[in-house]
């Protein structure tokens, strides 16, 4: 069994924290933002003072916080991460950030001798409780090998996809098919409901068809039953469409549809919504056409 960092436990770090206790490894926690939850620690959870306490002590150094900037202050800020990196330790960021960003932080954390995986995951809060994620991963294969019963005891589809940023770029590719999925079933929904059939009948008709997809499965029936506790929160959905739309301007491309669906996410943050489930696109759909599937 190996000994884990895990810094960031908020709705889709604690289960898969938990999932590696489960698994039997021995995990340090340390604050970012907030405290390790108490149910965190115990017989194989230890709490640290720092993220480089955490560094010191651990083998692997899992990251899952927000965005890329809490990425950076996690690893390079005072008592940060780097600072108790030595050589045969390795960093995985599982958060979703920029892959450019992640390149640099990947030579930085070289330099110190480690080695760096970025780990970037699909699933949402269901998969991480069930160990089911989706896990895409940029570096070494080395690394990857290492660190490979790990991300079994988090996830079922684990792909080492290239080297550093190459994962995260996936990551991007998903999000991007996620919220054009989102943006169509609830569409579909939303026309078969002012038309005057039952979305729910709909749902259950088309998930034998060629348009069935783990979108209608699953965000259709929180749709229709309007339960938008985030799973994962439209803001986060936002940052990572922001991280499309900015590669792609730098690539000289277009993605039209992406750039609707984020359109669609920034109407539900001014309907007060920012922190909604992603499914709840729908509402935003909703309002310009005056009319709920739910009535």
């Amino acid at each position: 069994m190996s000994n884990i960092g895990f810094i960031g436990t908020g709705i889709m770090g604690k289960p898969m924290a938990q999932n590696l206790q489960t698994a039997g490894h021995n995990l340090f926690f340390s604050e970012h933002r907030s405290a390790a939850p108490a149910d965190l620690l115990g017989d194989n959870g230890t709490a640290c003072p720092t993220p480089r306490a955490v560094a010191e002590a651990a083998d692997f150094i899992i990251i899952m916080v927000p965005d890329t900037p809490q990425v950076e202050e996690v690893l390079f800020g005072e008592n940060g991460v780097a600072e108790g990196l030595s050589a045969g330790k390795t960093v995985i960021d599982m958060s979703s950030i920029s892959p450019i960003a992640t390149k640099e932080f990947a030579k930085k954390v070289n330099a110190k001798g480690a080695e760096y995986l970025d780990a970037p995951v699909s699933g949402g809060e269901v998969g991480a409780k069930a160990a089911t994620l989706t896990i895409m991963v940029g570096g070494s294969q080395a690394a990857f090998d290492s660190a490979k019963p790990l991300f079994d005891a988090m996830g079922k589809n684990i792909t080492l996809v290239g080297g550093n940023g190459d994962g995260q770029t996936c990551k991007v590719a998903n999000q991007i098919i996620v919220a054009l999925n989102i943006q169509a079933v609830s569409e579909a929904l939303l026309f078969a409901s002012k038309a005057g059939a039952d979305p729910a009948k709909v749902r259950e008709a088309l998930m034998g068809g060629f348009a069935s997809s783990k979108i209608l499965e699953v965000h259709g029936e929180r749709m229709i039953k309007g339960t938008f506790d985030p799973g994962f929160r439209i803001a986060l959905h936002q940052k990572d469409l922001n991280l499309a739309l900015s590669g792609a301007r730098e690539l000289k491309m277009s993605l039209p549809n992406t750039a609707t669906a984020q359109q669609m996410f920034s109407a539900c943050a001014a309907l007060g919504g920012s922190d909604w489930d992603h499914s709840a696109m729908i509402k935003a759909l909703e309002h310009l056409s005056n009319h709920s599937i739910r009535d």
